[in-house]
């Protein structure tokens, strides 16, 4: 009797465990979706250009051109957030892949390019902020001859996604006014990449206006317009992709 009264006891034991569990992940999703950045009205207007999808959201070229712009979205933000720049760089003929992520975190699926990548066609890969750091792990760990290149957005490699030991171009775009992105990690950072490396910065800029989701919490404000800021990241993105052909 006592062999059967234990067996029952154990078993409600990890009954309720399971059940503690399973309340823990379900709060701690419903937290993460509440914090979670949403895109602005003009993001969401940009993306009635785009095929949304469950594992990446697509805006197709406007052309012929073969390059495809594969993006990695900060964390807790929306990938529809990105669609402004994204509508604008498809349109001058360039395919933008915007990843998705279990719960907008590219750390929980790092490798998530592998389902964007065209097959047998050029690519640059990049991402904003912590999707900027999953972005240059993959090309750290996937450099074929079709990887033409890496952009970072408030971002920069950590050492297990360096390209110093690559001949990658690599763009870097930080906004003057940027207060969440971790300014002694960044400029540690420089000594992982690569010599071809083009630097500029965003005068009057923040951190959250590399996408279009308003304010975030810890940044400055911007001194420039949101659409200012989408505008000047269009541009330079351009004028680096004009130099990979």
């Amino acid at each position: 009797m006592r062999k059967k009264n234990n067996s029952r006891r154990i078993k409600s034991g990890l009954l309720i465990i399971l059940l503690l569990l399973s309340l823990s992940g379900v709060m701690g999703g419903l937290w993460l979706k509440h914090h979670t950045y949403q895109p602005t009205a003009a993001a969401r207007q940009a993306l009635q250009s785009a095929t949304v999808k469950l594992d990446q959201i697509i805006f197709p070229a406007h052309g012929q051109r073969q390059l495809t712009v594969i993006f990695y979205p900060g964390a807790l933000v929306e990938p529809a957030s990105y669609a402004p720049w994204a509508h604008q760089v498809a349109q001058a003929g360039y395919t933008v892949k915007i990843a998705r992520f279990p719960l907008n975190l590219a750390i929980l699926a790092p490798k998530q390019a592998r389902a964007l990548v065209p097959a047998h066609q050029a690519y640059v890969i990049g991402g904003h902020s912590l999707g900027g750091v999953m972005a240059a792990r993959w090309a750290h760990q996937h450099h074929p001859a079709a990887l033409k290149g890496v952009f970072f957005f408030a971002s920069y490699p950590d050492q297990k996604g360096r390209l110093d030991h690559t001949s990658l171009p690599v763009l870097s775009l930080t906004g003057s006014r940027d207060g969440v992105l971790n300014w002694s990690r960044f400029r540690t950072a420089q000594k992982y990449l690569p010599r071809e490396t083009t630097k500029q910065t965003i005068t009057g800029g923040n951190h959250a206006e590399f996408g279009a989701y308003g304010p975030q919490k810890g940044d400055r404000a911007a001194i420039i317009s949101n659409h200012a800021q989408q505008t000047a990241i269009t541009q330079a993105l351009l004028k680096w992709l004009a130099t990979l052909h």
